[in-house]
């Protein structure tokens, strides 16, 4: 799902956030080196309970005849704040990953490989989307240990 970040539609940006999202693993040891945890787990949250609060934030001010300006300007922002999580994940999935994690990207790729799991050519740049994807397979596929010992 990766691409180039300067000519990506926003929508694309939305969809890559969604699958990063749904890819990234929720462990609580990569927690302290990435803040994808964290942007996961908000952003999961305001797509469950944003959309309601917004309906109910829009009802309570027309039943009680109250002004709508304000209304809709909470509205909009509480609607706005899956959208900022979906964007952050999204432009983070696209991005290049540094030199210290291309290094940790080719230590779980070799442990892996060292595991007898079969792993395909690197190719390109190698982004958040790969290391997610890796790290995905690494911890489906591999001891739960495997990140004590990198």
């Amino acid at each position: 799902m990766a691409n180039d970040s300067g000519n990506t539609s926003w929508f694309r940006i939305f969809q890559n956030g969604q699958y990063y999202m749904k890819t990234w693993p929720n462990d609580k040891r990569l927690a302290p080196i990435f803040p994808e945890n964290r942007v996961t787990s908000v952003t999961r949250l305001a797509i469950r309970f944003m959309p309601p609060l917004t309906v109910f934030t829009l009802s309570w001010q027309i039943a009680l005849g109250g002004q709508l300006g304000p209304a809709v300007a909470i509205a909009l922002f509480a609607c706005s704040l899956p959208m900022q999580g979906l964007w952050w994940l999204g432009k983070r999935s696209m991005t290049p990953l540094p030199p210290t994690l291309l290094h940790w990207f080719y230590e779980v790729r070799a442990r892996l490989e060292e595991a007898g799991q079969a792993v395909a050519p690197v190719e390109g740049k190698l982004t958040y989307q790969a290391l997610a994807d890796l790290l995905k397979r690494a911890f489906k596929q591999l001891d739960r240990t495997f990140l004590d010992d990198l």
